[in-house]
């Protein structure tokens, strides 16, 4: 191996291990305080809307499945696409693969701090959709419940546990679960637009109905799970301060200093920051 290669692994493996060093830290210095969320009051709601959408739409979206315009169902057929994990996890480990090849040592105060924050972020994205994807295949699977495709052969509820086949893998929605994991990152993090990307992640996530690929009810428990998996990520970020702050009864608030690219007060506030102390790191520690 050369002297670049070796470097370049060195550092790697050195930042990696700087990483779980400092997670683990916290983990021990942090006490698990979590806000008291109404999980029971949320499961309910979710389980509710689930089988209000089985009792009153799944039948019907059955019997519809393929009597939509073909523009429509093209028009549907794009914007589904972007229910593919992919979208959201490729980026993400990309991001974290630069990162964890990066001299940090080598970067100015404020691309010290952009670094950091893109990490957290590319960790959150991995955590809140990556393992929401894991668990809605693992359900989906389990439960093999008959797509709508189907719906003439086998019904509105034909189940077939652990068939291991596309065709009995509808409930819940894989791209409604990813685009519930994308509404509660934008929830936690951008808590006054929350609106407008719940309008748009449902809209992406009912998709899936008009394709023929899932039933209502489907898309619904898969937009639910995802949520919940993006806000338990978020509490557990809170917890060890990357991203979010804790609060006492609330979802987690963003810190201020979470920003992902460069701004006039951030400049002005590093140059305060250097004129103070030019030894000084911005963050007590690196991820």
């Amino acid at each position: 191996m050369t002297a670049a290669p070796l470097a370049l692994y060195r550092r790697s493996l050195g930042n990696f291990r700087d990483t779980m060093t400092i997670v683990r830290r916290r983990f021990a210095v942090r006490p698990a305080r979590y806000p008291r969320i109404l999980w029971s009051v949320w499961l309910l709601a979710w389980m509710l809307l689930t089988v209000a959408a089985f009792l009153r739409l799944d039948a019907g979206a059955g019997e519809m499945r393929g009597e939509w315009s073909p523009g429509f169902v093209r028009f549907t057929d794009f914007f589904t696409q972007f229910g593919l994990g992919g979208w959201y996890l490729i980026p993400a480990a990309l991001c974290l693969v630069a990162a964890n090849l990066t001299d940090w040592r080598g970067l100015s105060r404020q691309g010290r701090m952009i670094v950091y924050n893109w990490t957290c972020f590319a960790f959150l994205v991995l955590c809140a959709v990556g393992l929401s994807g894991l668990a809605v295949n693992l359900l989906k699977y389990g439960i093999g419940r008959a797509r709508p495709l189907y719906f003439d052969s086998f019904g509105v509820l034909s189940l077939h546990p652990f068939a291991m086949d596309a065709r009995f893998a509808g409930f819940p929605s894989g791209h409604a679960t990813t685009m519930g994991a994308v509404f509660g990152i934008l929830l936690l993090l951008l808590p006054r637009r929350w609106t407008i990307a719940l309008v748009v992640t449902a809209c992406i996530a009912s998709t899936r109905v008009f394709v023929g690929a899932h039933y209502p009810s489907d898309t619904v428990a898969g937009f639910g799970l995802g949520l919940a998996f993006a806000v338990v990520s978020g509490l557990v970020f809170a917890r060890l301060g990357f991203i979010f702050g804790q609060a006492a009864s609330k979802l987690p608030v963003r810190k201020r200093t979470f920003r992902l690219g460069w701004s006039s007060s951030t400049n002005v506030r590093t140059a305060k920051a250097r004129q103070a102390s030019s030894a000084e790191e911005p963050v007590a520690d690196k991820p």
